[in-house]
């Protein structure tokens, strides 16, 4: 069982930045975020594995950067360029089934998920 718990969230401006964290209390070899806004299915923003390479959609390449600090047992995502179809609830995720190479783009390919954070960017 991995606890995953975001935080961070928040209401900006169109263009503004905002960092979220998510604490983990295992590590495990592939880490995600999601996000899914009202309505709307969730849909994947980034995934990095335990040798910190990230793979982003194509929504928020060159805006967003996930990082690692396992001094701190914790997973960021950096949101610059913020834009208002960037708003919704956003979800730290974690999978223990897969290797460094196989972490996955998609929902089943997590089986740990936070409880969400909401981020909110007006225009």
């Amino acid at each position: 069982q991995v606890q995953l718990e975001e935080s961070g969230g928040g209401s900006v401006q169109a263009g503004g930045s905002l960092r979220l964290a998510c604490r983990f209390d295992k590590r495990t070899a592939c880490m995600g975020w999601f996000r899914q806004a009202p309505g709307q299915e969730r849909e994947w923003v980034t995934t990095i594995n335990t040798e910190g390479r990230a793979k982003y959609s194509d929504a928020v390449k060159g805006r967003f950067t996930a990082s690692k600090d396992y001094a701190k047992d914790s997973l960021y995502l950096q949101m610059d360029s913020l834009k208002p179809e960037d708003s919704g609830l956003y979800y730290c995720a974690a999978d223990s089934r897969w290797t460094s190479f196989q972490c996955k783009d998609l929902q089943a390919g997590y089986n740990y998920w936070g409880q969400g954070t909401q981020v909110t960017v007006s225009s």
